[in-house]
């Protein structure tokens, strides 16, 4: 070893590097450059490969990692940004008190997209049969109450209405010729009662005759062909008393016998009376007329076509409708009748209308569905229930509203 290295090693000979030494430290740091050595040849292979050692920490210019910084307090680091600091908590107020409210505002409404406008469609049918001879309203067109929908042919209907009303003008004559047998025979009556009078003072006459003959006789003062005389004219007398009786009361009960005669054409009357009824009645049916105001839709009558009893020729629905919505039960506890509503129909996008609450459903939708739910037997899982809910409007709509439109009703509950 040369006086340089040792001057090299600090003038210390024992620290001087020897060849042994320097070949070790050679292989040394071949092992280290080998896994940098390796990344370079892989990203050789691989195009989009990392810069190697890029998931090496950063290195000063000694080869050693900086040291890591001091850990900063959060406080100290709010206080290093105080406007930063005031502007989210002014933020975060704003969005407490923006919850809040809204919790406040919404608790105050129930509502439900299980709703949709409702009405009592009526079917339009025919009462009776007869050809279509007219159809005056078309396909979805308003018409007032009153208005004719459908004209059945009326003439068998009128000539039933004709006989029916000749039938009453014989049973009105049959009467008046009753009323008439019934004055002659109180005449009857009359004339019989005179002739019992007459008989009667005939009859006494012939006693009190019969009397002072028999008397005479008794005295010898009178033959006895006189007073044979006078005992038959008695007897006959008495026999001409009890006919005219007799006649008297044969005529009087002749009185009934015309009141029932009168009875018999009363009934024909007033069965002729019902048949005059029932043929307007069938008349008055040939038109078919809107029990009120509404539209017709759905037509099938035809001019020309053959309606028979109880056939459908359209469907009719009023122009008054309502909604009805399906709550659910839990959103029932401070809902009452004539609590404001607020409704949005889906065909009108931006409007809003007014109503009110109607009525609550006594009982659930499925308490009155064909198959009710029977509870008591199998398994049980609980279900929410939704009540119907009648809700009407404050006024009119003004515009188009149909049964089964569906529309989204609030109901201010607090």
């Amino acid at each position: 070893m040369d006086a340089k290295s040792v001057q090299r090693n600090g003038g210390d000979p024992d620290l001087s590097p020897t060849l042994q030494d320097v070949e070790l430290r050679r292989h040394n740091a071949s092992d280290d450059d080998a896994p940098v050595r390796h990344d370079r040849e892989a990203a050789k292979g691989r195009p989009d490969a990392e810069s190697p050692g890029a998931d090496r920490p950063p290195r000063d210019a000694s080869g050693r990692p900086p040291p890591d910084k001091p850990h900063v307090p959060v406080g100290a680091r709010l206080r290093q940004h105080p406007y930063l600091t005031a502007g989210g908590a002014i933020v975060l107020v704003l969005l407490l008190a923006a919850g809040t409210l809204w919790w406040l505002h919404a608790r105050q409404y129930e509502s439900t997209d299980d709703a949709f406008i409702d009405a009592r469609s009526v079917t339009i049918a025919v009462q009776l049969t007869g050809t279509i001879v007219d159809v005056p309203v078309t396909d979805n067109e308003t018409v007032p109450a009153g208005a004719v929908l459908v004209k059945i042919d009326p003439r068998d209907y009128q000539a039933a209405l004709a006989q029916a009303r000749a039938q009453v003008d014989q049973a009105i004559a049959s009467m008046a010729n009753f009323d008439a047998q019934i004055a002659a025979q109180q005449a009857r009556i009359d004339a019989a009662k005179k002739q019992v009078i007459q008989a009667e003072a005939a009859l006494t006459y012939s006693r009190q005759q019969n009397q002072r003959a028999q008397e005479l006789l008794a005295r010898g003062a009178g033959t006895e062909q006189q007073a044979q005389q006078s005992a038959s004219d008695l007897r006959q007398k008495e026999a001409a008393y009890a006919s005219a009786q007799a006649d008297e009361s044969a005529q009087e009960k002749q009185i009934p016998v015309l009141e029932t005669q009168k009875q018999g054409a009363q009934a024909q009357l007033e069965q002729g009376q019902a048949a005059v009824r029932r043929a307007e009645a069938n008349l008055v049916r040939t038109q078919i007329m809107a029990p009120e105001t509404g539209r017709a839709t759905k037509i099938s009558a035809a001019v020309g076509g053959l309606a028979q009893p109880g056939q459908a020729l359209m469907m009719f629905v009023p122009v008054n409708v309502w909604v009805t919505a399906n709550f659910k039960e839990t959103q029932l506890d401070r809902m009452r009748p004539g609590e404001p509503v607020e409704i949005s129909v889906d065909a009108y996008p931006g409007r809003t209308f007014r109503g009110h609450v109607d009525s609550i459903q006594a009982g659930s939708g499925a308490a009155f569905s064909l198959l009710p739910p029977e509870n008591a037997t199998g398994n049980f899982v609980k279900v929410v229930q939704r009540v119907p809910v009648k809700i009407v409007f404050d006024g009119e709509p003004g515009v188009y509203l149909g049964p089964g439109m569906s529309v989204v009703p609030t109901v201010k509950v607090r």
